[in-house]
């Protein structure tokens, strides 16, 4: 029983945390909706897409990297400090660089995403720092396996950003300035409860033997080669993610209904992947350690385990997509288009290759082949857009683009990894920016 607890205790505080900050996520687009007028409104809608497409889109690949690198430190027997020092080079580093590029295009944005209010665009401008340190803390936490301590991050975040909002409409005082900032500074709080974990002694954290395997140091500009790969990687994968109902309504302009009825079933389908998305961090660093070992049975062995549960939650994603999702398109959402099960199944479909490529990704990141991520986030992306563009039917050419896309990045990504764990080398990039001589390709 404790050993049942031990095993599961991390993964529902992931799952739980997850939840939290979520809800307040769809909380908050739902509560500027019903205080503030429409303008005000989309212009917060904007914002928050916004915060998460940066989060998720740059940062979250600086949170891998970190974990990485924390993960083969430990499996040298050596402490965090060096990477962390690293990490936060970095952050500062992609910092400036984002906050040089939001500042050029601010007059542009101001007006044509946040309606001409300047205050949003300092709460962006927030969310990009607090983004940067929170997802720095993530990796540090991940990387040590304090994933109970990760998850307070997550609740912590999604907390601070609804509650306060919540107060200031129940006193009849909402405001479309105060609702951004106390959005953009979640991230911050997320980060202080992270800082506070990571200074308490890890009496639960696994304990790692450290590997016969010379692992080399981590050094800064290893980790800023694996993270530019990353960051590619990363924005492709949100193309992949999130570009078809985007596509697919610009082309139904005049068909609004069924627009709106695609987006909603788009939506629908991905909730396994949302549910399913503390995998990466907490595989990426047991991955890592296996591989400084050169233990690669036991990558194999995890990666099936992962994988065959992908299989198992992917199936039941599908069968109620293919017979209640047109169901539940329409009374969930308020479609006024009732799609075929057909359509909604296989977007449920599509959600499965997708899961499929995030639990790849920690493998071919564990092992080294950061250059095999990017190329097949790159490849899925090229194959996504020409078939968006494909004459006929904006329904059929978005469900085969999803289709085609997900697929490409598994057989790429797949093929990679057997190369990996077969134990193809190429000289002078180390697997896991760990420093044993691997590839990163």
């Amino acid at each position: 029983m404790v050993s049942l607890r031990t095993r599961l205790g991390p993964a529902v505080y992931m799952a739980g945390g997850l939840a939290v900050v979520g809800a307040a996520g769809y909380g908050f687009v739902a509560l500027a909706g019903h205080t503030l007028a429409p303008a005000d409104a989309a212009a917060l809608a904007s914002l928050y897409l916004m915060v998460n497409i940066i989060g998720p889109g740059v940062f979250s690949a600086l949170e891998q990297e970190t974990s990485r690198s924390v993960s083969a430190e430990a499996a040298a027997g050596r402490g965090i400090g060096v990477v962390a020092r690293h990490a936060w080079l970095l952050a500062a580093a992609l910092l400036a660089v984002l906050l040089v590029i939001l500042l050029a295009v601010s007059p542009i944005l101001t007006d044509q995403a946040f309606a001409g209010q300047w205050g949003l665009f300092v709460a962006v401008l927030v969310s990009v720092v607090t983004s940067a340190a929170v997802y720095v803390v993530r990796g540090l936490l991940g990387g040590t396996q304090r994933f109970t301590g990760y998850s307070t991050t997550l609740t912590a975040e999604g907390l601070t950003r609804i509650l306060p909002c919540i107060v200031i409409a129940a006193l009849g005082t909402p405001d479309s300035t105060t609702y951004a900032l106390i959005f953009a500074v979640g991230s911050g709080f997320g980060a202080l409860m992270g800082l506070f974990w990571l200074r308490r002694r890890p009496s639960a954290q696994p304990s790692v033997e450290p590997t016969d395997v010379a692992v080399e140091p981590a050094s800064v500009r290893r980790m800023a080669r694996s993270l530019s790969l990353l960051v590619g990687g990363t924005l492709l994968m949100l193309i992949v993610m999130n570009v078809a109902p985007i596509v697919v309504t610009a082309r139904l302009s005049e068909d609004a209904a069924t627009a709106a009825a695609f987006a909603s079933a788009f939506v629908l389908a991905r909730i396994p992947l949302f549910l399913f998305a503390p995998v990466q961090a907490m595989l990426l660093p047991s991955l890592t350690r296996a591989a400084a070992a050169h233990d690669l049975a036991a990558v194999r062995a995890r990666l099936r385990v992962i994988i065959m549960a992908v299989l198992a939650i992917g199936l039941l994603g599908v069968l109620a997509s293919f017979t209640v999702g047109p169901w539940a398109v329409q009374v969930l959402f308020g479609a006024e288009v009732r799609l075929s099960g057909v359509v909604v199944g296989l977007l449920g479909v599509s959600t499965v290759g997708l899961m499929t490529g995030m639990v790849l990704q920690p493998g071919l990141i564990a092992l080294g082949r950061h250059k095999s991520v990017t190329a097949g986030w790159a490849t899925g992306t090229v194959a996504l857009v020409a078939l968006l563009a494909l004459p006929g039917d904006p329904i059929r050419a978005g469900v085969l683009a999803q289709l085609v896309g997900g697929a490409l990045v598994v057989v790429i990504m797949l093929r990679a990894l057997s190369k990996a764990l077969r134990g193809e080398r190429q000289p002078s990039v180390t697997p896991a920016g760990a420093g044993v001589t691997t590839t990163s390709g």
